[in-house]
């Protein structure tokens, strides 16, 4: 009996063994620096925030990094290792490959509605200053925090898209060259209440005031039409199809899957 119970236990505990690889290898973390574009500091403090992020707005929010990416292209590479590493049906993955200076974010389920094609290009132009100038960590912390903007916009019903976009950022120089045209008006108002002050100075807008009276006759005066001008401009014509469309775009991955995206180069 006592054999019995003890070959039972054994196969129950190599059972769990070898259940737990198997699921292990399905998964892969929120952060995958293959490239080795951040050091360890600035690779923890990142996964935080994607874990933190993720949990909190039900989705999957990666970064991956590769040296290369063989002979696919960034968005083949970016679809396939989200659908086949065991993330979340809903998320967002940014990839960046150095081999080809690529960057691509690849959007699945809820993803596609968070992240029009418009909103994809705005993020692109937010961290590409960053990652050309090699200030990953910064790049991908931007990324994080504008992917968490962008879906709580999603969830009030109105995704940041063509015509509703993000506020830019603070400005220095935009607020310096406010500044200064705010003091130019203020000097021009303050120079022109001095300025009506000089009562004794008036200007003339007729020479009569400097012709002595009964020295000059006119004896003879006519209108005389010179010349006309007339400018004609043309009626800018209405375009038939309107505004650009906006929304996302969508295509099917090796998987099967339906995915969004967008890219460029950095």
């Amino acid at each position: 009996m006592k054999k019995r119970l003890f070959g039972l236990l054994c196969t129950i505990i190599l059972c769990l063994s070898l259940s737990v690889p198997v699921f292990a290898e399905g998964e892969m973390p929120l952060l995958v620096d293959n490239a080795d574009l951040l050091d360890e500091d600035e690779e923890s403090e990142l996964l935080a925030k994607l874990q933190e992020i993720s949990a909190d707005k039900q989705m999957d929010v990666v970064v991956v990094t590769e040296n290369e990416i063989g002979g696919a292209t960034p968005m083949e590479y970016a679809d396939d290792f989200y659908d086949y590493n065991g993330y979340a049906d809903d998320g967002v993955l940014l990839l960046v490959s150095m081999a080809e200076r690529d960057w691509y974010i690849s959007t699945k389920g809820y993803g596609i509605t968070a992240f029009t094609d418009a909103g994809i290009q705005y993020i692109g132009e937010e961290i590409i200053s960053d990652l050309g100038d090699g200030y990953y960590a910064d790049a991908f912390q931007a990324y994080a925090d504008l992917c968490a903007d962008f879906i709580d916009q999603a969830r009030t019903g109105a995704p940041y898209d063509v015509d509703h976009l993000p506020e830019p950022p603070y400005s220095f120089f935009g607020t310096l060259v406010i500044a200064l045209v705010v003091g130019f008006i203020i000097s021009l108002i303050a120079t022109g209440i001095m300025r009506l002050q000089l009562k004794s100075v008036f200007s003339r807008s007729e020479a009569a005031e400097y012709v002595k009276k009964g020295s000059m006759k006119v004896t003879r005066s006519s209108d005389l039409f010179l010349y006309r001008h007339i400018d004609r401009r043309a009626r800018p014509k209405e375009s038939s199809s309107g505004s650009s469309s906006g929304g996302s775009s969508t295509h099917v991955s090796s998987s099967g899957s339906t995915h969004g995206g967008g890219g460029g180069k950095f």
